[in-house]
């Protein structure tokens, strides 16, 4: 088969040809090895590119698919894994100074359920450090720029793992979420990026912020591929204390059903104030869109949301401190400055504060609750502005301004909060070319049906096959690279 252009590769599309052998583990490998050395310098978006080990991996897939030995729709795909998950041999920092040179004895678990679906791990990728931030700007590592415009951020902390898949330089990746740290930068780089509940993706071997927050997800090109990676991601696991026996799998044809009869809520108090005038438009499009395709759109009052932001801070500030008890302060010199700051918050806390914060906590849960029984799910902007400049400290909104950092927590942290599904998708473009999302906050354990709405607003709109221009990143598909399948190179390759 003739490796043709296609700017929307998606693992969907790929695992039927890998599974019928049209195309190679190894071939498909060598593309993306290929684009990670062309743009890793423009982007950013690596700390470590595991060459030998994904050509390895690529060639044992191969023999296995050739032996008729098909282990699933990720057998035979590229992927990446935000350095903060756990890699058997391979570095994981954390984004940090302090474990710059730390290698795992054995995989995450989450790592090793993708290894056995069969998923070749291409590298680790770049994020904000220890992911206690939302601007991937590492004062370690560097910056990670957006692959839509160069000169701003991509989201964080997952913002290496979402400007790779925006940028073609893997099928997916997994990015964790304490904040929105998935939908954050999924939002600002037009890609699909999903924070399941709390308990779906065990968090052993995961480094944590704040393991009361913490969540692991995928993101994706697409929704559906989305869902296939959080279907081997999903489960059990009895090591970690915070996973929870649920179903492993989401039925793929479920998410076809479309949402006629569906109601979704629009909680314009709270996440509908102080919005850009690109994001407002972009989002009230996307609810004439659902609409259009038969979802019942209703108004639901939100007036508990003004506390999020003191829970959620008040409770990552003391959780982070804790797991960074065994360096902070004596090793206080070694994070970057807004990490650092974040931490001496932390150990000024009264204990009685943080106490207060978790009570207030499950009020919050219990009033979120009572306004998702009407409704299957919630729509609302992912952000309230478009992707700031690297180094920009504010941003402008109406009349005011707002931290950087404060108004990307704004629409995300709820979720985090009660520990439910949200996921963010693409839903448009401002005039300057610049993404918009859109997110759905869903019933706890039901992604499925959070998902069932993101399909059908994506295969309604174009928006998931649009890819970043020349000037920004590349017009074409990985699968557009004309790379020789037998190449080799070094060992995993740190890029710094």
């Amino acid at each position: 088969m003739t490796l043709q252009n296609d700017s929307t590769l998606t693992i969907a599309k790929v695992a039927p040809l890998l599974r019928q052998r049209k195309i190679s583990p190894v071939e498909l490998t060598e593309a993306f090895l290929t684009r990670i050395s062309r743009f890793q310098p423009k982007l950013n978006a690596f700390l470590t590119v595991c060459a030998d080990l994904a050509r390895r991996q690529a060639r044992e897939a191969e023999k296995e698919i050739q032996k008729g030995r098909y282990r699933g729709p990720l057998h035979g795909i590229p992927i990446t894994l935000k350095d903060l998950f756990s890699t058997a041999g391979v570095r994981t920092t954390a984004g940090s100074k302090i474990l710059r040179h730390f290698t795992p004895p054995e995989n995450a678990t989450v790592v090793q359920w993708l290894r056995d679906a069969g998923a070749i791990l291409l590298g680790k990728t770049n994020l904000h450090e220890f992911a206690y931030g939302v601007t991937n700007h590492n004062p370690h590592y560097g910056p990670v720029r957006n692959p839509w415009d160069r000169k701003r951020i991509p989201g964080g902390s997952s913002g290496g793992s979402a400007a790779a898949v925006s940028a073609g330089l893997c099928l997916a990746s997994l990015g964790t979420d304490t904040g929105g740290s998935i939908r954050i930068p999924s939002a600002c780089c037009a890609v699909v990026g999903l924070k399941p509940t709390y308990g779906r993706v065990p968090l052993r071997g995961v480094i944590p912020l704040s393991f009361s927050l913490d969540h692991a997800g995928p993101i994706g090109r697409s929704v559906e591929d989305v869902a296939l990676v959080l279907n081997a991601i999903s489960g059990f696991d009895p090591k970690d204390p915070g996973s929870i026996a649920t179903a492993r799998t989401i039925s793929l044809e479920s998410l076809s059903k479309g949402v006629r009869g569906l109601r979704i809520g629009v909680p314009k108090q709270y996440f509908f104030y102080r919005l850009q005038g690109a994001v407002r438009e972009r989002v009230q499009e996307a609810l004439r869109v659902l609409e259009d395709l038969g979802a019942r759109i209703q108004e639901i009052p939100l007036d508990f949301m003004k506390e999020t932001a003191f829970l959620a801070g008040e409770i990552t500030v003391a959780e982070a401190l804790a797991y960074h008890g065994e360096w902070f302060p004596q090793r206080a010199k070694d994070y970057g400055d807004d990490v650092r700051a974040r931490l001496e918050l932390g150990a000024k806390q009264l204990t009685q504060t943080y106490f207060q914060a978790q009570r207030g906590r499950i009020l919050y849960t219990q009033a979120f609750s009572q306004a998702l029984e009407d409704v299957s799910v919630l729509a609302t902007p992912t952000l309230p502005a478009l992707p700031p400049e690297i180094g920009q400290e504010e941003v402008k909104i109406g009349k005011g301004t707002e931290s950087v950092r404060a108004a990307l927590l704004r629409f995300t942290r709820p979720a985090n909060l009660t520990g439910f599904p949200a996921l963010s998708l693409p839903c448009g473009f401002s005039s300057e070319g610049l993404p918009v999302g859109l997110q759905l906050i869903g019933r706890p354990w039901d992604e499925k049906t959070l998902l069932r709405v993101a399909y059908a607003y994506e295969r309604a709109t174009p928006w998931h096959r649009k890819f970043p221009a020349d000037g920004a990143i590349l017009k074409s598909s990985p699968l557009g690279e004309k790379t020789p399948s037998t190449s080799k190179g070094p060992g995993p390759t740190v890029l710094l």
